[in-house]
């Protein structure tokens, strides 16, 4: 029904119409001073037009997309409160906002809120028929809807700025927990998880681009029993989410065709109000979306984008700097596994087979460590294998030769030093117990420290903390100690050369290697173990070693343990284009053991000593005999035939000559 053509009520006296105007925005600037919710403020506001007699009924009604919701509120008027449910017909409001005026009828005014504050709100006021009609028709209702309008736009402004503070002060908090979070899946469940609760939804997904395979994988997903869900990346409004780059809102009554249903039935749920917006790195591009599912009261709001974009901005930071962690772990762990795999302890005599068990189960313990053997025994080879069997195999290994490092050096070598701590120190830097902070530390040659070295390694390793040079801050430490000597610091001790209190420290568990002489066909394995090696890194075929070249190499008595034995193969490898490998292949390295004279035969048992002596004089009487094995039989006192049998005994090479008469 339109309205009557006394749409404007009689002018009222201007001085009366003022003073109530004035009086009512007095109440309601008091009652901004108080601390109400805006919903709060606006029925206390509604109130005072009720109790004071100017409204039997008062109500903003608000226009949202062809719907009105109605805000009433009544004061104890006898009568009032059943007729709260009453509203004025849509066809009064809808001509008050459209043509921006007071208008009337019968006992409803209708008056349009102010344009700036609010777009869509009207004042609906049921004026009393039991007062003077004519002296509340003559009230300035524009000066009062206006009065009005400013006191609500302030109680929504205000009301508005306390929720995001509070969310800004939620999100900070949850920002700061989630960078400390550095495992990806927990991160990402503790993000959909704080932003249900903040956000008031569902249901939370946070979808990570794969723009290879085109998939947008959401994780986690809240409710999907895999915690996984994946889509192509152009369906529904997450594909068009990171396709555009825009936020997306889906109420309970528009945009529902953009749901794809499809996943709802999939997993058996309805999705009714949606909110997504992109999910950005620091440089702006677009990695995925973050999704809220079902506002739990009503639709999501521009306030919700606006706390939903911040916090995607707050993941997306926190998700990058997981997934960098989660990279250089897998790459750290990639590296621990290449070093662990180079690191190979060949051998099988009941010496190695002893050590082995022993070191298996000392190796996940922290215990420390005491390895003793000859130089070239593989100590520092140990140390590291020990290492990479215990659960710090993913932290540093660090080794140091004390015996290399001077005097002076060594407090700075082993805990660093400050920044002018001496005239050389041009900045900070860590030592090497900083450096192996949760791995392992190897002191080799920890035999050859000077009394000085002995004692602050002692008081480190008894109050596990360091002081860097020209330092004072304590900085705790934690590095498995592994110390390494040829000595034999029992007697060192003895003689006064090392100090008692640090051996028994680092004598809590000893492993003793044994010289590569003793150890039997251990020699031929690690022989095969680097010719194979070398050989591979040469780009050549391995040589095969006849049977008198490994009887050469068993009877050797291998001073330089491993490590000669190593280096042999290495010349071997590199310097030898044979297919085989003969005993004069080995000669021009071996040959320095012939020289030694009685010291190294003195060190075999007897039976390789001999067999080592008869090898020694056969083949000098044969050089000298430049190869003429009659020549050479004749000058030892023995036949041809019986000189080529004593040599094919002894495993040496006779060329094709005839071993019988």
């Amino acid at each position: 029904m339109r309205s009557q053509s006394d749409h404007s009520p009689k002018e009222a006296p201007e001085e009366e119409g003022h003073d109530v105007v004035e009086s009512l925005a007095h109440t309601w600037l008091l009652g901004l001073r108080e601390s109400l919710t805006h919903e709060a403020f606006q029925d206390h506001a509604l109130r005072q037009l009720t109790e004071r007699g100017l409204a039997e009924l008062a109500a903003i009604c608000t226009a949202s997309r062809g719907q009105w919701q109605h805000h009433p509120s009544t004061s104890s008027v006898p009568g009032a409160a059943s007729q709260t449910a009453h509203m004025p017909p849509t066809e009064l409001l809808a001509e008050s906002l459209d043509r921006d005026q007071l208008v009337r009828q019968a006992d409803w005014i209708v008056i349009p809120m102010d344009a700036k504050a609010d777009l869509s709100s009207v004042l609906a006021v049921r004026i009393p028929r039991r007062t003077g009609a004519r002296q509340l028709a003559d009230l300035d209702w524009r000066r009062l809807a206006l009065a009005l309008s400013v006191a609500l736009s302030v109680s929504r402004t205000r009301d508005q700025q306390g929720r995001r503070v509070e969310r800004q002060a939620a999100m900070l908090t949850l920002a700061s927990r989630w960078h400390q979070t550095l495992d990806t899946q927990s991160l990402l469940e503790q993000i959909a998880e704080a932003s249900t609760r903040l956000l008031l939804a569902e249901r939370a997904s946070i979808f990570v681009w794969d723009r290879r395979s085109k998939t947008l994988i959401a994780r986690p997903a809240l409710g999907v029993e895999s915690g996984e869900l994946r889509i192509a990346d152009h369906k529904g409004v997450v594909g068009h989410v990171v396709q555009t780059g825009q936020s997306m809102r889906v109420d309970r009554d528009d945009g529902q065709q953009l749901i794809d249903r499809h996943t709802d039935r999939q997993l058996g749920f309805q999705t009714r109000t949606l909110l997504c917006v992109p999910l950005r790195r620091a440089n702006g591009d677009v990695v995925g979306a973050f999704e809220m599912i079902n506002k739990r009261q009503g639709d999501f709001t521009a306030e919700d984008e606006e706390a939903l974009t911040e916090l995607a901005a707050h993941a997306a930071n926190a998700l990058q700097n997981s997934q960098q962690f989660e990279r250089l772990l897998v790459s750290r762990r990639l590296l621990a596994d290449d070093a662990a795999a180079k690191v190979q302890w060949i051998g099988a005599s009941p010496a190695i087979q002893t050590l082995r068990a022993t070191i298996e189960r000392v190796a996940s313990t922290d215990l420390s460590l005491l390895i003793l053997g000859e130089n070239g025994t593989g100590k520092e080879v140990v140390s590291q294998w020990i290492h990479y069997r215990s659960p710090r195999r993913d932290e540093p290994f660090v080794a140091v030769n004390c015996a290399a490092i001077a005097e002076t050096l060594l407090e700075s070598e082993l805990f660093g030093h400050e920044k002018g701590a001496f005239t050389d120190a041009h900045q900070s830097r860590p030592g090497k117990f900083e450096l192996a902070c949760g791995g392992t530390i190897f002191l080799d040659e920890i035999g050859d420290l000077s009394p000085s070295g002995q004692a602050k390694l002692l008081r480190v390793l008894e109050e596990k903390v360091i002081v860097r040079v020209g330092g004072s801050v304590p900085i705790a430490i934690e590095a498995r100690v592994v110390a390494a000597t040829n000595h034999d610091l029992a007697r060192m001790v003895q003689a006064g050369k090392f100090r008692e209190d640090l051996f028994f420290r680092l004598h809590v568990v000893t492993l003793e290697l044994p010289p590569l002489r003793t150890r039997g066909q251990d020699i031929l394995l690690l022989a095969d173990h680097f010719l194979g090696r070398f050989c591979a890194q040469a780009h050549r075929p391995v040589p095969q070693l006849t049977p008198a070249a490994q009887q050469r190499l068993l009877t050797h008595t291998w001073p330089g343990n491993v490590r000669e034995l190593r280096n042999l193969m290495e010349r071997l490898a590199y310097l030898s284009d044979a297919e085989v490998v003969d005993v004069a292949d080995l000669a021009f390295v071996l040959g320095a053991a012939k020289r030694s004279g009685a010291s190294v035969a003195s060190e075999l048992p007897l039976n390789l000593a001999t067999q080592t002596f008869q090898m020694e004089y056969i083949r000098e009487h044969i050089e000298r005999s430049q190869g003429n094995i009659s020549l050479a039989a004749q000058r030892m006192g023995l036949h041809r035939s019986n000189l080529y049998r004593k040599m094919h005994q002894l495993g040496m090479p006779t060329g094709d000559q005839e071993t019988d008469d």
